[in-house]
């Protein structure tokens, strides 16, 4: 059986996925800071030698401009550019509607505004990196059945292989998304805004190149957005992420291929010509979720655990990996001034650094998709008018591609 090498630890994270491994990669990547005492606990086993299944129907995250340019600092970038897509524009429009806007990388005066990656390709290129690291330490697979809190230090009570163990440390952080149970055991309440929507997530093939454009197009049923892919064997491809309302959500995700895909044609329209092929279909119901406390004494919540977004405007795990490069600064600096990384103080000063950011993405991502999810006559007007206004006014099309690029409102230093 695994067992932790040490008797104390300065953090442990609950949850090596995406997040979790960014903020344990990030915090090791500090010079002054000491990564042997950062654990990470996983339920799931990772394995350096998985093989990765790409295809049509692999699944993608937006990573946006500031993002990338933290994963360069972070030496990461080179092991994931020759997987990713940029995007060089997003075209933005409402369907039947007079009014659409264009954010143009060229504009922007960066190479490219963002960039979509297959996620089995950051997951293998992060769980390589822990695993090749001679320093950072990872129990898998192993159930987290509970957290408490000392004075002095967290006690993490774990099982693996029908033997239960306690984990001590300084911090612990719950990176393990937003169903984790352990959020439920320890009385942290989520405040849920139920959409009353689902979203199907697919990749889909088309006639004409997509040009490295995103596409994000509103409809009274809800957003939808095209996520330009690399070509996969000749075929043009891209990421689907389509809003539905829960009716029409269960005719979709149970139609045949060729009713999805006259549906979805009326919907976008022929801007990427005669859409010819659908992936898998993935779908679930979309909510915003946040918890009312995303700090406790020897306790952080990070990423889905904290917030879950809607996922049209591409901005949760951006948000998540901001927050876990705060995070890591926080502690890296309370382990070189010998502070005690766990206090609720630093904690606080933590929150205090991400709650500005935190806010604007969130309520960015909201109200977009309240505003262009309804056929209301009066909203209806002020999204044309909207649309219209982006590209009259530079200050605000400025805002709205800032945020986009995930440079909106963040303390971090992206040069």
């Amino acid at each position: 059986m695994q067992t932790p090498q040490h008797a104390h630890y300065d953090l442990v994270v609950i949850g090596a996925g995406m997040v979790g491994l960014s903020l344990a990669l990030a915090l090791q990547h500090q010079a002054h800071v000491d990564p042997a005492k950062i654990l990470l606990l996983e339920s799931r086993p990772i394995s350096k030698d998985k093989a990765l299944q790409p295809g049509f129907d692999a699944r993608s995250t937006v990573l946006s401009y500031g993002t990338v340019k933290q994963l360069q600092n972070l030496n990461l970038w080179q092991d994931l550019h020759a997987h990713a897509c940029p995007i060089k524009q997003i075209h933005v429009s409402d369907k039947g509607r007079f009014g659409n806007t264009l954010i143009n990388a060229e504009e922007e005066q960066v190479s490219a505004l963002g960039y979509v990656l297959e996620n089995q390709h950051l997951g293998q290129v992060l769980n390589n990196r822990l695993l090749q690291s001679e320093s950072l330490e990872c129990l898998s697979p192993v159930d987290v059945l509970s957290v408490s809190q000392e004075k002095d230090a967290a006690l993490v009570h774990c099982r693996s292989e029908e033997q239960e163990y306690d984990v001590r440390t300084s911090l612990v952080v719950l990176a393990e998304g937003g169903r984790s149970g352990l959020i439920e055991k320890m009385g942290i309440v989520r405040r849920n805004y139920d959409y009353q929507q689902a979203g199907i997530i697919a990749n889909i093939g088309f006639e004409h190149a997509h040009e490295y454009i995103a596409y994000e197009r509103f409809t009274g049923n809800g957003p939808l957005a095209i996520l330009p892919l690399n070509p996969w064997q000749g075929e043009q491809r891209a990421a689907l992420i389509w809003t539905q309302g829960l009716d029409k959500y269960q005719t979709l995700i149970a139609a045949d291929d060729e009713y999805f895909l006259q549906f979805l044609q009326s919907e976008f329209g022929y801007r990427l010509g005669e859409l010819t092929k659908v992936g898998e279909r993935a779908g679930f119901p979309f909510m915003l979720q946040e918890s009312n406390e995303q700090i406790r004494h020897r306790l952080v919540l990070l990423g889905n655990a904290a917030h879950t977004l809607h996922p049209v405007a591409g901005q949760g795990f951006n948000l998540a990996f901001r927050d876990a490069l705060c995070l890591a600064a926080n502690i890296a600096q309370s382990l070189q001034d010998r502070v005690d990384p766990g206090a609720y103080s630093r904690l606080q000063a933590y929150l205090l650094s991400v709650e500005q950011d935190q806010d604007r993405t969130i309520n960015f991502s909201h109200y977009l998709t309240r505003l262009f999810s309804t056929e209301s006559n009066t909203l209806s007007a002020a999204r044309k008018m909207g649309l219209i206004g982006i590209d009259l006014f530079p200050a605000l099309k400025k805002t709205l591609s800032l945020q986009a690029m995930g440079l909106g409102n963040s303390t971090l230093d992206f040069s």
